[in-house]
């Protein structure tokens, strides 16, 4: 089916307006037992308590206040010292000032979603107007939400608290509300069966009586569910969670052990059969511009709204804060968003291999790029460095810059720290990827907004959860090299066995999974990923503590000199999950707190 941007947009702009205007009307619900049931006799207020649920999708474009993904991973550091991934950083953290904390508002979202599920056949005007079915999807997608929601929790906490089917009474007492974290394997079992139930219901498309249709897009749909639990397998497999004797004594208050301490290579297959079934609907592609541009084909991921390759969105966001927090100060941004030298090191070269292992790899010296001195070792990269990295004397141009220009970072320079208090990058790199270049609405900025959905889940990312389980439980399938070249086709990165200068093959299983990890940390880069995968692989440890950058404190070329940044990004072995705030601790007299803290 041909859709249009602008058709797909309306639904969305509707929910949008639902989330806000009746977000105050709907918080009270649990407070007003009358106003619930009025909810569900009308098919509007229903739809608009819908749209509320889905108002706790998160959004992580805000990586500098409401997310820590990035800034207390390996790859970024966020500039401003006033910001929590700071506090974390430094090791400013624990059980009684939770930063980032979603305890609450993920549970606040199971809530509403099962007040949804367990009164929407109340609606009669909805089953006269269309009949059971659009009930019985309306309660899929709530359904669907539920089991995210609590695919969010168990990712940041690890085990939760598992509430069942009822209502809670809005006049509950605490003790009402007494109930000890499931198993991981427990919770992974209860959300994996509630997103297949969704899946049997909601539709390969949006649809509206019925039919297809463009003005349903941004409802959940069966590739959506699909690839929530392709994501939740793979982790639940993990070695974070498969076996982990490090944790033998992380119980609840019943003594039942949260995290299995036996490795099932089994979950290994289930994880890879979820991600195959994703694949096996034939609705996504890996997005390709028209042109056949590399650079176009990677920007266009995240910039063509609703594109064959994204899967589960979310349509407003703050992403135009995003790109000024990534724009840098000469086109009116705050130079916020910087990648550590580990991740720029990460970026093969144009040969397809690691700058460690690639003659094409230098660190001295200088090449004359269009008229600009360019430092070789960011010569002959990979596409897709060039597309998410801003180097110093790199060609950009955003904002308020009216054509593009190199940007520096040296210390005397117009990004550089002697210009502003705050506002420069500490590595001497900003990032490039989803910034849109005519976004800008900071100090001085031209006060545009470039409006595109923000992509949560791709179809890339299934590729690389597919293979990744596959080569633990059938090492040498040949779907994992097929998946992994199809993600180094796209982009432009020579291929393994196949292709214009062909790399050899993996020498083994280790080999691939190293492969597929590297792999892994340049496609979804930025995208709120590492720091689960770093975690669940039990590397964390191993990739934490200093990190690089160049010397912003030097002009010319002793900018060019590898130094620690001004912050350490600490790891403590509690920092594998995020602790259970004291309040909520002190609310749920049976919830244990994660180890460590």
């Amino acid at each position: 089916m041909i859709t249009t941007i602008k058709s797909k947009s309306l639904w969305l702009l509707a929910l949008a307006f639902c989330m806000s205007s009746c977000s105050k009307y709907l918080d009270q619900v649990p407070d007003d037992r009358i106003t619930i049931e009025e909810v569900f006799r009308k098919k509007a207020t229903s739809e608009q308590y819908l749209a509320n649920v889905y108002n706790y999708v998160p959004d992580e474009s805000n990586q500098w206040e409401y997310n820590g993904w990035l800034g207390t991973s390996d790859e970024v550091d966020v500039t401003f010292s006033g910001s929590e991934n700071y506090d974390i950083n430094v090791g400013n953290f624990n059980a009684s000032n939770v930063h980032f904390d979603k305890w609450k508002n993920y549970y606040d979202g199971i809530r509403a979603a099962t007040y949804f599920i367990n009164n929407i056949d109340q609606n009669i005007e909805i089953r006269q107007l269309n009949g059971q079915e659009l009930i019985d999807q309306y309660r899929a997608e709530a359904r669907f939400l539920r089991a995210f929601y609590y695919f969010l929790l168990m990712r940041q906490y690890g085990p939760v608290v598992l509430m069942g089917e009822e209502n809670l009474a809005p006049d509950a007492t605490a003790l009402d509300m007494q109930k000890p974290r499931s198993s991981f394997d427990a919770c992974v079992d209860y959300v994996s069966s509630e997103l297949d139930k969704a899946a049997e219901v909601l539709p390969l498309i949006p649809q509206r009586n019925g039919q297809a249709s463009d003005l349903e897009y941004g409802r959940a749909t069966k590739g959506m569910a699909l690839a929530v639990k392709s994501r939740l397998l793979l982790y639940a497999a993990s070695p974070q969670y498969n076996g982990n004797t490090e944790v033998a004594n992380f119980k609840n208050a019943e003594g039942q052990q949260l995290i299995s301490q036996t490795n099932d290579p089994q979950k290994w297959r289930k994880a890879a059969d979820a991600a195959k079934a994703v694949l096996d609907l034939g609705l996504y592609q890996l997005y390709k511009d028209p042109s056949g541009n590399v650079l176009k084909s990677l920007e266009g991921i995240f910039f063509q709204g609703w594109n064959t390759e994204q899967i589960f969105v979310r349509k407003n966001n703050n992403l135009p804060l995003w790109d000024v927090h990534c724009t840098p100060r000469q086109g009116g941004g705050w130079c916020g968003i910087a990648p550590t030298q580990e991740m720029v090191d990460s970026y093969f070269m144009a040969d397809g291999k690691l700058p460690a292992e690639s003659a094409q790899y230098s660190e001295t010296g200088f090449t004359t790029v269009s008229g600009v001195q360019v430092s070789n070792m960011y010569m002959n990269r990979e596409p897709r460095f060039y597309a998410t990295v801003t180097y110093n004397n790199s060609i950009w141009q955003g904002g308020t810059m009216r054509a593009p220009a190199p940007i520096t970072f040296y210390v005397s320079g117009p990004n550089g720290r002697n210009g502003h208090p705050t506002d420069f990058s500490k590595t001497g790199y900003l990032v490039r990827k989803n910034v849109g270049p005519q976004t800008n609405i900071g100090s001085g900025g031209n006060g545009q907004r470039q409006t595109r959905p923000l992509v949560l889940f791709r179809l890339a990312e299934i590729y690389l959860n597919y293979i990744e389980a596959l080569n633990e439980v059938s090492p040498g399938n040949a779907d994992i090299m097929i998946y992994l070249n199809k993600i180094r086709e796209r982009a432009g990165v020579p291929q393994y066995g196949t292709g214009t200068n062909p790399l050899p093959l993996p020498s083994g299983q280790g080999d691939a999974r190293t492969k597929i990890w590297a792999e892994r940390k340049v496609e979804l880069a930025y995208e709120s990923h590492r720091w689960f995968d770093t975690r669940r692989w039990k590397i964390v440890a191993s990739v934490m503590g200093d990190m690089h950058g160049m010397d912003i404190n030097k002009d010319g070329n002793d900018f060019y000199k590898r130094v620690v940044t001004a912050t350490p990004h600490l790891f403590r072995f509690s920092y594998y999950w995020y602790p259970i705030s004291q309040y909520e601790l002190d609310r749920g007299r049976q919830i244990v707190q994660n180890p460590g803290w």
